[in-house]
């Protein structure tokens, strides 16, 4: 199985960072990424998807919003040239925004019928192939040195010829913030399950019925960790809902792709960051600032505004 392409669904409007996603895409929002370098949250997603071996990149986007992500690159690109003309950390950067606007086009999601919907929007880029599909805003960082996380599914998904989800074992009382899966362990495969049922944001009781995967420490479950390589047979799923459903989800499309064909789960060896939450992107920066060449300057800035005592005297105001 080669796959070549990537999904980035990004059409959603932020409403969790209002009011700042209310002018600035969500996506467009900076961050230090693992190399040192400030970028926008959707270059950093590209980036994960290009170094795990993508050649071409789908961004499903809200309508208008193209434009405004080339517009964005490309002031990125020619601040950076001529703001720091020689330099060559500038160029090298430069370069690859050059690279990412060849190799990345927009699908608008005219109306937000659901995320099977966004998915669906991709079908013609996708034309038939495997795909790679990412969250446009979570953010990934892998344990393993020197292989991405998607690199991670990519090669299952390329050696067993199959569909993959990206998971991780979830306590309990967390279930009710993802998707969540039970399967039966692939023999001679580690943190490999054969899924088996999908359920989207359960409730603890209704994961203890139906979604306990032997094998877990008590209390965890399968949650989905935001990174899939899908097989074009989830478009014809997706079809096939559209008529009965006035919103398009993907979970219960996955659910029925685990009963059509071989779909397994992996126990990806990293971690995954939600932006869009209060303290989203604080947790993300955090987190890639640990993994990155700033790692030092970062824990000396923590550290020291920790052991502010004016710090721990004005906690600021309560938010709703």
């Amino acid at each position: 199985m080669e796959i070549k392409k990537a999904v980035i669904t990004a059409a959603g409007r932020g409403v969790r960072l209002y009011p700042a996603a209310d002018t600035v895409q969500k996506a467009m929002l900076p961050l230090v990424d693992h190399d040192g370098l400030s970028k926008p949250v959707i270059q950093v997603i590209a980036e994960e998807a290009l170094a795990s071996g993508i050649e071409e990149i789908c961004i499903v986007c809200a309508p208008g919003d193209e434009e405004q992500y080339l517009r964005q690159f490309r002031l990125l690109r020619e601040n950076l040239v001529q703001a720091h003309q020689g330099v060559a950390w500038a160029q090298d950067e430069a370069a690859r925004l050059s690279d990412l606007m060849r190799r990345i086009q927009f699908a608008p999601q005219e109306q937000p019928k659901g995320y099977g919907h966004a998915v669906y929007c991709a079908k013609e880029f996708v034309a038939g192939e495997p795909f790679l599909l990412l969250l446009g805003d979570h953010v990934y960082i892998s344990h393993v040195a020197g292989q991405r996380c998607a690199e991670q599914l990519m090669e299952l998904a390329r050696r067993e010829s199959c569909a993959v989800a990206a998971v991780q074992a979830t306590r309990e009382h967390q279930v009710g913030r993802y998707g969540t899966l039970s399967g039966a362990r692939e023999p001679n495969m580690t943190g490999v399950y054969r899924i088996e049922t999908i359920i989207e944001k359960p409730s603890v009781s209704e994961a203890e019925l139906e979604l306990q995967t032997p094998g877990l420490r008590a209390g965890h479950y399968l949650c989905f960790f935001g990174i899939y390589v899908l097989t074009p047979t989830v478009f014809d799923i997706l079809e096939q809902r559209a008529a009965d459903a006035a919103e398009l989800q993907l979970t219960p499309a996955l659910h029925q792709l685990a009963h059509r064909e071989r779909y397994l789960a992996l126990e990806v060896k990293g971690a995954r960051y939600d932006i869009g939450g209060r303290l989203g992107l604080f947790q993300a920066q955090l987190a890639l600032g640990l993994a990155s060449p700033v790692r030092d300057e970062m824990l000396t800035a923590a550290t020291e505004i920790l052991a502010d005592p004016r710090t721990a005297q004005n906690p600021g105001p309560e938010q709703g």
